[in-house]
């Protein structure tokens, strides 16, 4: 009888892939409990609130935040400033430049659209201890930081 060969180590390609496919799972589960509480936001307009909510910043902060163009932010900001989510305010050392600042009612989609976001990550980290959960981000921030221009 033939003993199965044992799994080869996992490559590089099914790493990646094990990367997007984690990330794309966390995103359809998290836009899955936006759409439940009635929240009609994309990825980067969740990214773009996200980092609002630690104050105020400007565009091309908020577009490498988001991993868009400065043109592309200009065109999501928009959208968020139509449902009154943000608003934009001259910076008072540079008027060329803009200060993007969450209103009263995006601080209240933020406050729910967090606790969102805190129900995915339980979800995605179910059934692991504090001290594997801790491990898991350490080790992805560490592959993440060997990647990045600045690393290795």
């Amino acid at each position: 009888m033939n003993t199965p060969l044992p799994l080869p180590p996992c490559s590089g390609a099914t790493l990646g892939l094990l990367f997007r496919q984690v990330r794309d799972a966390m995103w359809a589960r998290m836009a899955q409990e936006l759409a439940g509480l009635g929240h009609d936001l994309t990825f980067s307009q969740y990214i773009t609130l996200k980092k609002l909510a630690d104050g105020s910043v400007g565009v091309g902060e908020l577009a490498r935040a988001a991993e868009l163009n400065p043109g592309a932010m200009t065109r999501l900001l928009d959208r968020l400033e139509a449902k009154g989510l943000v608003h934009r305010v001259a910076d008072a050392s540079d008027r060329r430049a803009l200060n993007i600042h969450l209103t009263p009612s995006g601080l209240l989609i933020w406050q729910d659209i967090n606790q969102c976001g805190q129900r995915v990550r339980e979800r995605a980290m179910h059934g692991m201890s504090d001290d594997e959960r801790e491990q898991l981000t350490r080790l992805l921030t560490q592959v993440r930081d060997n990647l990045s221009p600045s690393g290795s």
